[in-house]
């Protein structure tokens, strides 16, 4: 009998699957300065603005200051941001430059490419997110209070926002598409969603919304990891993002399977 290669073991070809994480990870570690450090050093910029422009430590939202409040936000909007912009980017790039045939022609199936791509953008949120928690720390002197909140949302919002990325450069067919996609999609949702406030300060009409944007559940559920207080339900939270990146992936393994808009 004919042993069985590693394609056909599992009906899983795990050495493209590794080769499509190994080349995700190696696109944005190979410019590091860039990818990496540059987005920790904007979360820590943004502190310090905030810092003088609030007068330091004198505000406080419950019995939190608000520059430790503010922390775990610019921590976790600069994850997904960055979850976005990896997955987002890679797709663009390739069908601008007409080398999406690269990841098109290898012998992968639509869920192995969606989960190469997927763990790409995750990995490179969680390494920031990492980093900024360090540094941050420095700073506004948290701790974490809840390990698995934090793992938790950092993971699920990181993949929620890696495929976003996904679709979004997979239906645009130029960078202006793209734009319009982050301007009117991903900053709406990310400035709704507490990252430099309490949204218990909101307008009504604008807390009932808030209440069904999911970044706000990641933020929040976030910021109770490392602090402690939470201004929504934490079991709510868990369940709306485990139901919007089951409905993500879904909506995004069909798109690939389809070939819409990448394959001719």
């Amino acid at each position: 009998m004919n042993e069985l290669t590693p394609i056909q073991l599992g009906h899983v070809n795990w050495i493209g699957l590794k080769t499509l994480i190994k080349k995700e990870c190696a696109r944005f570690l190979n410019v590091g300065a860039q990818t990496i450090i540059t987005p920790v050093v904007t979360s820590v910029l943004f502190y310090m603005v905030f810092s003088l422009a609030f007068g330091g430590n004198g505000r406080s939202i419950g019995d939190i200051p608000y520059m430790t409040f503010l922390a775990p936000g610019l921590i976790m909007m600069s994850m997904i941001q960055n979850a976005f912009s990896n997955t987002s980017s890679t797709l663009m790039i390739a069908k601008i430059q007409g080398n999406i045939v690269d990841i098109l022609m290898p012998p992968l199936m639509p869920l192995e490419l969606l989960t190469g791509l997927l763990i790409g953008g995750v990995l490179r949120g969680l390494i920031i997110g990492a980093l900024g928690c360090v540094t941050l720390s420095y700073f506004a002197g948290f701790s974490v209070v809840h390990i698995w909140a934090v793992v938790f949302y950092s993971v699920a919002g990181c993949m929620a926002l890696a495929l976003l990325g996904i679709i979004a450069g997979v239906w645009s067919e130029k960078f202006d598409h793209l734009a319009t996609f982050t301007n009117f999609i991903i900053m709406p949702l990310t400035f709704l969603s507490g990252t430099f406030y309490a949204v218990s300060q909101l307008p009504p009409i604008w807390l009932e919304v808030a209440m069904y944007n999911p970044f706000f559940f990641v933020i929040d559920g976030f910021r109770y990891g490392l602090l402690g207080q939470h201004e929504a339900s934490i079991i709510r939270g868990v369940i709306i993002m485990l139901v919007v990146n089951i409905g993500l992936f879904s909506v995004t393994l069909n798109m690939i399977r389809k070939g819409y808009k990448i394959k001719s």
